[in-house]
């Protein structure tokens, strides 16, 4: 057919007019796009929120064009990566999850029926919680599903299964930037925005971050302000593309951040460079950073860190006489034993030079996975947070989510990842739900995770691929990919947006909040049933009880945009860029909190070089974000899955516990996750 459709056009353009031709290519392409729909949403890789239109046909995924408006996509106007635009397939791929699998007697996993399977977990987390307490059960939210989703998670493990432990995976990224922030500012979160702030700055300087690789639209913006007259500087142990574009690059010791780090600081301070007015009138504790930071003389961090005096003093002068500079990092910067204190820093250096709270300027961690944000914290899907970073051992917290629960949540700090391994190995965890994560791939120590694992007495996990984790489950449940779903996401500049159904999810599967509804009203506990009709009435939920979500619905997101929070009430536009009259703080002031320098735990050895983990390809593929039929399509690589990543397929026989389709996780060592 496509054949003849060639030799029709090649006969067509000798012999008929251009203007026949023109008419008839209109009519063909009118024809072409029948049946066709087009759904606005937000893309589901990396947390810059791309916003574009997936094109489908009975269920099947075409393509993606652009917004018809370029002011309804603010992230990336009409553009989008290679990943957004062409890595969708993998969700019509043959080897999705259709069914419920339930590991038999002779310990395979088998398919099952949703009565069949939600029957085993209700029944298997009930025996847990009756013989042992609810807080030897544990729960795992996904930075890849929405915030509905997390959300209904993270209520299930605190008044459903009664648990305090309730983590995801920025445990293991930029949980470190969460808690610094949070320390010096107030806010966990990016303080800008991309365009108008981050597109826009008189200079940068980024760390710990492989822009272009990992978040291309927001690269491309960077690139294009350097090439109109920014300057940019970036400080990293290698020289990763974006800093072929660099003003200045400074090659870095790894491990020793925060020594070039305050050492910048003491050289601006030390030459009256530093904002004098903003630190006097808007932060507090200035002395103690002084104080912290005397001992980096360009002498001492060059014997640290290896920046030669020069370059320290040259990147000094740019960051500090500049109008306006981002600071820029991801998790070169955060996945460290001492990535807390890097960040510390980085903030300290932000404020030292007034570059918070004002347009063009800002601290802007670059986030990864694209619900990271709202799913990886916002939700409450941490051990030490409710909804909305409300404090979770606050009586007068707990108090309003139990008027609005009808359960009270309970009161302690409950167990990060690593934590929740290390207890099941004690044997005081038994059983752990896990929704859109690959913890067999993603700890750090995979050895430990995959003994915890098998540890476990019961273990479900609820994803669209058999993962290296369905390995060790006792029930798998199918769940749906971003474009089978309704609900918000929220990138990496705190902008909330909607998410569209472009297909239904395949065979039995279902969306993850209607998985973890219909387990909640399967499992008995106290308070309401879970009577949700659509995400739209969770969001409305969550803007009761997480006052920075306050003003933001489905029908206002729907009507006027992606929403930047804090959104506090239906006329609250948002909040472009944190800070500009007050910090998140009782005083309205920003606290510096000075950084102790740390060493790298990990140096690098002949087992592993510091090359180990470079990756090759024009165009790698995020961490989680890849499939074999989507970027990159051709024969699946070795690699792990996480929502759509390619899968390693090997002999079945080297792991603990069997899988529906015969193959286990990657065996090479790496110790270094990638930049």
């Amino acid at each position: 057919m496509l054949a003849g459709e060639h030799t029709a056009e090649s006969i067509a353009a000798s012999t008929l007019k251009e203007g026949w031709l023109f008419d008839i290519a209109d009519r063909v392409a009118d024809r072409r796009l029948r049946g066709v729909d087009f759904t606005e949403t937000t893309c589901g890789y990396c947390a810059v929120g791309c916003r574009f239109q997936l094109v489908s046909k009975d269920d099947e995924l075409l393509g993606v064009v652009p917004t018809d408006d370029p002011a309804d996509a603010p992230a990336n106007d009409f553009s989008t990566c290679v990943k957004g635009k062409f890595g969708f397939a993998y969700a019509d791929s043959d080897e999705r999850l259709t069914t419920p699998l339930v590991r038999g007697d002779d310990g395979e996993l088998h398919p099952a029926s949703w009565e069949e399977a939600l029957t085993r977990v209700a029944e298997g987390f009930e025996a847990i919680r009756e013989r042992s307490g609810p807080d030897a059960l544990a729960a795992f939210a996904s930075s890849k599903c929405t915030n509905e989703e997390d959300y209904l998670l993270q209520k299930f493990a605190r008044t459903v299964l009664g648990t305090k432990n309730v983590d995801n995976c920025a445990r293991l990224c930029h949980s470190s930037t969460v808690a610094a922030l949070k320390q010096t500012l107030g806010f966990g979160a990016m303080s800008n925005r991309i365009n108008e702030d981050i597109g826009e700055a008189d200079a940068y300087l980024i760390t710990g971050s492989n822009t272009t690789e990992s978040h291309p639209v927001l690269a491309t913006r960077i690139k294009r302000n350097v090439h109109d007259g920014a300057d940019l500087v970036v400080f990293d142990p290698r020289k990763v593309e974006i800093a072929e574009h660099a003003s200045q690059y400074v090659r870095t010791t790894p491990g020793y951040d925060v020594a070039w780090i305050n050492g910048l600081i003491r050289y601006i301070v030390a030459n009256d460079l530093h904002d004098a007015e903003f630190v006097a009138e808007r932060t507090r504790n200035f002395d103690a950073l002084v104080e912290k930071v005397e001992p980096f003389t360009p002498d001492e961090v060059e014997r640290l860190a290896g920046v030669p005096a020069e370059e320290l003093e040259r990147a000094a002068e740019t960051v500090a006489t500049a109008d306006s500079v981002v600071f820029g990092w991801a998790m070169g910067m955060t996945q460290h034993s001492h990535g807390t204190q890097n960040v510390l820093a980085l903030a300290d250096l932000a404020l030292v030079t007034g570059n918070v709270g004002k347009p063009g300027a800002g601290v802007s961690p670059f986030r990864g996975h694209n619900n990271v944000q709202g799913g990886g914290g916002d939700m409450g899907t941490l051990p030490n947070s409710l909804p909305g970073y409300r404090d979770v051992t606050d009586p007068a917290v707990l108090d309003e989510f139990e008027d609005a629960w009808g359960v009270r949540p309970p009161g302690e700090v409950g167990l990060k990842v690593p934590e929740v391994f290390t207890e099941a190995l004690a044997g005081t965890v038994e059983g752990l739900y896990v929704m859109g994560e690959n913890p067999a791939l993603s700890e750090p120590d995979v050895s430990h995770a995959e003994e915890a694992l098998e540890a476990l007495e019961f273990l479900v996990v609820q994803d669209i691929f058999e993962t290296e984790t369905t390995a060790y489950a006792d029930v798998v449940l199918p769940a749906s990919a971003v474009s089978e779903k309704v609900g918000t996401v929220t990138n990496t500049e705190r902008r909330v947006q909607l998410v569209g159904k472009a297909a239904d999810p395949p065979g039995d599967a279902r969306q993850d909040w209607r998985i973890v509804q219909s387990l909640a009203r399967r499992i008995a506990h106290e308070g309401p049933a879970w009577d949700y009709d659509r995400p739209a009435e969770v969001m409305d939920e969550i803007a009761e009880v997480a006052p920075i979500y306050g003003g933001i619905s489905h029908d206002r997101l729907r009507e006027e945009g992606g929403l930047q929070w804090p959104c506090r009430d239906a006329d609250d536009p948002g909040t472009p860029y944190l800070y500009d009259e007050e910090f998140n703080f009782d005083d309205g002031k920003a606290r510096f909190v000075p950084a102790d320098t740390g060493e790298p735990g990990d140096l690098p050895s002949e087992e592993y070089p510091p090359n180990a983990h470079e990756r090759s390809g024009a165009v790698p593929l995020a961490h989680g974000d890849a499939h074999p039929e989507g970027a990159g399509a051709g024969r699946p690589r070795e690699r792990g899955v996480r929502r759509g990543e390619p899968r390693d397929r090997r002999p079945a026989g080297d792991r603990r516990r069997g899988g529906a389709s015969g193959w286990s996780r990657p065996a090479a060592p790496s110790r270094c996750a990638p930049r």
